[in-house]
């Protein structure tokens, strides 16, 4: 078994509350649009349009979500509604300070796009970790599954070397694949439990 050398984590759902889901089903209510749907249908246009790999800019984002769903609100109002809902999770962050202080390097793997530069500055956290891999900088997403080992060789480490966190289990199913460990963040005390359990097996 391969030692473990480095973790990445993602960064909505995990290192943060997920401000993108939350804040686009308040939108959706708020102009009364079914929330789930009003989501479904964002979440498939900030792909869509190129938005979330840096091809597009975030107008384009925004004028074709109102062409589609009829929202009103101002680029800005839209946008504030999402990176409000992005809170740092203090134990994440402390948990990132300890591995790191063991000797593992730390990284975020995120499908964000200039909004983690903003939310970086409202909140500072990237002075935590070794590496920054943001979907809108590589002009990849975590749908093209060859990001996680490009993740893994630009630390320097083989994909066996390195454990990967996500709340999203498609994400998580695609870096398994790629020879990566995993874990699907589903709250953190079941995370505590089976982060612990691959810093054991570590010592044992």
């Amino acid at each position: 078994m391969e030692i473990l050398k480095a973790v990445i984590f993602d960064f909505g759902g995990v290192m943060a509350d997920e401000g993108f889901r939350e804040g686009l089903k308040t939108i959706g209510i708020k102009n009364r649009l079914n929330p789930d749907n009003f989501f479904k249908i964002a979440e498939e246009l900030i792909y869509q349009t190129g938005y979330i790999t840096g091809t597009s800019d975030e107008s384009t984002f925004w004028n074709t979500l109102r062409e589609k769903t009829g929202v009103t609100e101002s680029d800005k109002e839209l946008r504030e509604e999402i990176l409000k809902r992005f809170a740092l999770r203090t134990k994440m962050i402390n948990l990132v300070k300890k591995l790191k202080s063991s000797g593992l390097a730390t990284a975020i793997l995120s499908d964000q796009t200039n909004w983690l530069d903003e939310i970086n500055q409202q909140q500072p956290f990237y002075h935590h970790f070794d590496y920054i891999f943001n979907s809108f900088t590589l002009k990849k997403s975590k749908k093209d599954p060859s990001i996680f080992r490009d993740a893994c060789y630009a630390i320097g480490f083989k994909p066996e070397e390195v454990l990967f966190v996500d709340d999203n289990i498609e994400n998580i199913k695609r870096a398994e694949k790629e020879g990566l460990k995993v874990i699907h963040f589903k709250n953190m005390e079941s995370f505590e439990r089976e982060i612990k359990k691959f810093l054991l097996s570590q010592n044992a």
